[in-house]
Formats: structure tokens, C-alpha cells, sequence
């Protein structure tokens, strides 16, 4: 294996190859098999719904008359470009970082192909309490959410160490 992968977060990107997979492979099933807004209940608590976000977490800026689709493919682009970087630059031992990172790129690139194909993301998964009705979404939000909190695990576990080498 070349030594840019081996001794850099680059040997984790397996991690964003099976999310991206993942992702378009639940997508394209769900689109597939049901019609935009069908819902069917598969457990008590949580539906397969088919939708269509046009907006970022959420659906915050859904209705923003569609720029919003170049500018949150813009920030995805930008950030995965940041995370390779992150990914190039990190120490062998960096590995619970990296992990966290490879998962946010997977998702990060699984949501801007949707964007970058379609106009809008598809969702799919949806969790409630009764009538209350998290937001629908899918494997790449999945990916970004596990991401996150490992860099916030990993924030904690390694705390002394990032204090130690200032």
C-alpha cells in the first residue's frame, strides 16, 4: 500500500466508499419501489417514507426559490475537499479522527451527488413519537450524525493529548 495512504487518514476512506454505497443503494431502492409522499409503517415508532428535501438539515432553506441547491453543493464540495485534506495531514495515530471524518465525507458526498443528479436530496426514514415526526432522512445523514459524534468522542478521549502538545 503507498505510504500516503498507509500513514494517513487516506487508509479510512474504505469507511466513505461503503457509506456512499450504502447510501445510493437505499435511495435508489426506496425511489424504486414507492411513489413521492407514499408512507408505509414499519414498526410503531418509524415509517419509509419517500420525499424529496430541497434544503439542508432539516429542511431549512427548502423553499429558498432554488439557489440553495448550488450553494449547499458548494458547501459539500468544499468540505469534503477540507476533510481530504484533514484526512492527508493526520498522524498514524490520529485513527478515531479519522474514522469520524471518513464517515462525514461519505455522507457529505452521498447528499451532494442527490443534489448535483436531482435538485434535492432524497429521504426516506422516518422516526415519531406519536404525532411527532422527526424530520425524514437517510444513510448519508446517518453518516454525518455517526461522524460527528466520534469527533465529539474523540474530542473527549483525546482532550489531554491535544493539551499536551500545545
Amino acid at each position: 500500500m503507498p505510504k500516503f495512504i498507509s500513514e494517513t487518514g487516506f487508509r479510512f476512506l474504505w469507511i466513505t466508499i461503503i457509506a456512499i454505497v450504502l447510501d445510493q443503494w437505499t435511495k435508489l431502492a426506496v425511489v424504486d419501489a414507492m411513489y413521492l409522499g407514499q408512507s408505509s409503517q414499519i414498526l410503531p415508532f418509524f415509517n419509509l417514507t419517500y420525499v424529496h428535501n430541497y434544503g439542508a438539515a432539516f429542511s431549512i432553506l427548502y423553499d429558498a426559490g432554488g439557489w440553495q441547491r448550488y450553494f449547499l453543493s458548494a458547501v459539500a464540495l468544499i468540505v469534503s475537499i477540507v476533510i481530504l485534506w484533514w484526512l492527508y495531514k493526520s498522524t498514524k495515530k490520529q485513527v478515531l479522527m479519522c474514522v469520524a471524518f471518513a464517515f462525514i465525507l461519505g455522507g457529505a458526498i452521498g447528499n451532494l451527488i442527490d443534489r448535483v443528479l436531482y435538485g434535492y436530496v432524497i429521504d426516506f426514514l422516518d422516526f415519531y413519537i406519536q404525532t411527532y415526526h422527526w424530520p425524514a432522512f437517510n444513510v448519508a445523514d446517518s453518516s454525518i450524525f455517526i461522524g460527528a459524534a466520534l469527533l465529539i468522542l474523540d474530542m473527549i478521549i483525546n482532550k489531554d493529548e491535544d493539551q499536551n502538545e500545545q
